[in-house]
């Protein structure tokens, strides 16, 4: 059972999460290179986390040997969700899933007409020549952002679930989250060196871009990976995943706020998969309460017989 700190720790992780939708869009509006604000993102975490880390738990980690990482990934195989459609659980769970494809295809083949805002002043404007940018390319790049918006859930949810075998083997979060960040800093820059070779692109200016860069690199990956983790150790990554739908109500709200068009595609979409993320997810809860009674009858069924 999640306890209130974790709620709250989570519902705070979500918060910071929907401010880095807006900031990052704001970015990007401006021009700034997706594959080089990942690179700097991970990058000014290294120092924010990295020496209060060190200081708080070198002496009392453990070391992460190759023996303990194989077995992270044995237990990840081993522990791959079943279907049982004989059950009323598992039906609930195709029913699930079901919904959240309904969603993305709703996202990508649905914009449906934008919803008014009551504040009609974008406090993150865009340039003439961004805004046009968008406009061309918004029709042959949305199947993809949809596409590489569902494979980066699916590494997320990869990556939740196998957080908690991880910190059974290496329960120091604070070094577990810098190590993660070090060498994701390491692949997004060799990617970033890939993706974007005109390196007047990778210079920061003093816009909204900074603030994105600061943003997402203080509060999303130095504090928010840690309070994932955190979240998991307290309450599993059921939990988590079940304060996932916060994030979009957040980033709907803080887009009527700041008069951001938010349409009714992405609402419909939305709201079908958060249904079908809790249909999963209430079918995983119920199937670990039924497994945990037959556990504790089993030991009484053999004593009496």
């Amino acid at each position: 059972m999640a306890t209130r700190a974790a709620f709250v720790v989570a519902l705070i992780l979500r918060s910071i999460y929907g401010g880095m939708n807006i900031v990052a869009k704001g970015a990007f509006d401006e021009g700034m290179s997706t594959s080089v604000f990942v690179l700097y993102r991970h990058a000014i975490a290294i120092p924010f986390l990295l020496p209060i880390a060190y200081m708080l738990e070198r002496k009392t980690s453990p070391a992460l040997t190759f023996k303990a990482s194989l077995k992270l990934f044995v237990h990840a195989l081993y522990g791959i969700e079943s279907l049982n459609m004989k059950r009323f659980q598992g039906i609930v769970k195709v029913t699930g899933i079901v919904f959240c494809f309904a969603g993305v295809i709703v996202l990508a083949f649905y914009q449906g007409p934008e919803m008014k805002s009551f504040n009609h002043h974008r406090l993150l404007h865009q340039t003439s020549n961004s805004h046009a940018t968008v406009i061309v390319h918004s029709v042959r790049t949305w199947l993809l952002g949809i596409f590489l918006m569902t494979l980066g859930t699916i590494c997320w949810a990869f990556w939740t679930v196998l957080q908690g075998p991880i910190l059974d083997a290496y329960p120091s979060k604070l070094l577990n989250t810098s190590l993660q960040i070090v060498f994701a800093t390491i692949q997004s820059f060799f990617i970033a060196l890939v993706v974007e070779r005109d390196f007047s692109r990778w210079k920061l200016k003093l816009d909204i871009s900074l603030i994105a860069v600061l943003y997402c690199g203080v509060l999303v990956t130095g504090v928010g990976y840690y309070m994932q983790i955190w979240v998991i150790d307290k309450s599993g990554p059921v939990f988590l995943a079940m304060t996932m739908p916060i994030t979009l109500l957040v980033t709907i709200v803080l887009s009527s706020l700041l008069g951001e068009a938010v349409t009714l595609g992405s609402i419909l979409g939305g709201v079908v998969m958060v249904g079908g993320l809790y249909c999963v997810l209430w079918a995983k809860k119920t199937e670990q309460v039924d497994v945990s009674k037959e556990q504790m009858a089993a030991p009484v069924q053999e004593t009496e017989v």
